[in-house]
C-alpha cells in the first residue's frame, strides 16, 4: 500500500475528532461544553477511550447525543478529582460515570472518595458507582476481544502490518508475545493509539465480543424509560466556561 493510500485510511479512522499536540485540550474543552446539558458525563483519560466509548455506542445502535450522554477525555488519571470537583455540584439529574485502566483504579477510587461521590473499597463498588476497570488496559481489552490474528489482519488492511513486522524483528521486541508486542505497537504513537481504538471496537462489535467494561459502562448511562421521553423536548444549556484545567501529562 502506498504512502498516499495509508494517509487516506489514517484519516478516515480519525474523521470527527482533533488530533496533534493541542487534541487533548480541545478534546477535554468540547466535552466541558456540554455538561450543562447532559443528563451522563462519563470522565476517561483519554482520548483513545472516548473513541472507543462512541464506537461501540454506534455500533450497538446507540445515539449518544440525542440521550445527551457526554464522554469528557480528562488528560489522565490524576484529573479525575479535579473533574469530579467540577462536576459533582451539578447535582443528582447528572450521572457520573468513567473508564479507567488497571494501573489507574486506585486514583480513581481516592477520587471518588475524596468528592464524596462514594466510598468504594472494591471494584464491584467503583462499578455500582458507574466506574469501569479495563485490564490492563483499553488496547490489552481490545486485543483479546479480537484476537492476534484478527489484530494482524486490521495492520494489514490499514497498511501497517509491514511496519509491525518491522517492530517484531527489533531486538527488545524479538521473542515476546504477540499480545505485548501490539499492545506496545499501538502505543508507539498517538496517532495510531487513536486511530486503532476506532478499528479494534468496530471490529470486537462486529464479532460481538465488546470488552465487558465497555458493554457495561455504555448499558450504566443508557437512558431509562423516563429520561429517553424527556429527550423529545430541548433543554436550555447554562452558560459555562469550556476551559480545560492545565494537566501534568496529557493522556490521549
Amino acid at each position: 500500500m502506498d504512502v498516499t493510500n495509508r494517509r487516506e485510511l489514517a484519516r478516515r479512522a480519525l474523521d470527527g475528532y482533533v488530533s496533534g499536540p493541542a487534541a487533548p485540550t480541545l478534546a477535554t474543552a468540547r466535552g466541558l461544553a456540554k455538561v450543562d446539558n447532559a443528563e451522563a458525563v462519563v470522565l476517561v483519560e483519554g482520548i483513545s477511550d472516548q473513541i472507543a466509548l462512541e464506537t461501540a455506542a454506534v455500533g450497538r445502535g446507540r445515539d449518544l447525543d440525542a440521550e445527551r450522554v457526554v464522554i469528557v477525555p480528562i488528560g489522565g488519571a490524576h484529573a479525575i478529582g479535579r473533574f469530579l470537583t467540577r462536576l459533582v455540584p451539578l447535582g443528582t439529574g447528572v450521572r457520573l460515570a468513567g473508564l479507567c485502566d488497571l494501573h489507574e483504579e486506585e486514583i480513581f477510587r481516592r477520587g471518588l472518595v475524596a468528592t464524596q461521590v462514594g466510598a468504594p473499597r472494591t471494584r464491584t463498588d467503583m462499578e455500582h458507582l458507574g466506574f469501569y476497570v479495563c485490564a490492563d488496559d483499553l488496547e490489552d481489552e481490545l486485543i483479546r476481544a479480537v484476537g492476534t490474528a484478527g489484530v494482524e489482519a486490521l495492520f494489514d488492511s490499514q497498511g501497517d502490518l509491514g511496519s509491525f513486522r518491522s517492530f517484531q524483528s527489533q531486538p527488545a521486541w524479538r521473542g515476546r508475545e504477540p499480545e505485548a508486542q501490539m499492545r506496545r505497537f499501538l502505543g508507539s504513537g498517538s496517532r495510531r493509539k487513536l486511530r486503532y481504538a476506532r478499528l479494534l471496537v468496530a471490529a470486537a462489535v462486529g464479532r460481538d465480543a465488546l470488552p465487558r467494561p465497555l458493554d457495561a459502562l455504555l448499558a450504566a448511562v443508557r437512558p431509562t424509560e423516563g429520561q429517553a421521553l424527556d429527550q423529545r423536548h430541548d433543554r436550555q444549556p447554562v452558560a459555562q466556561s469550556t476551559q480545560a484545567g492545565p494537566a501534568a501529562r496529557e493522556r490521549t
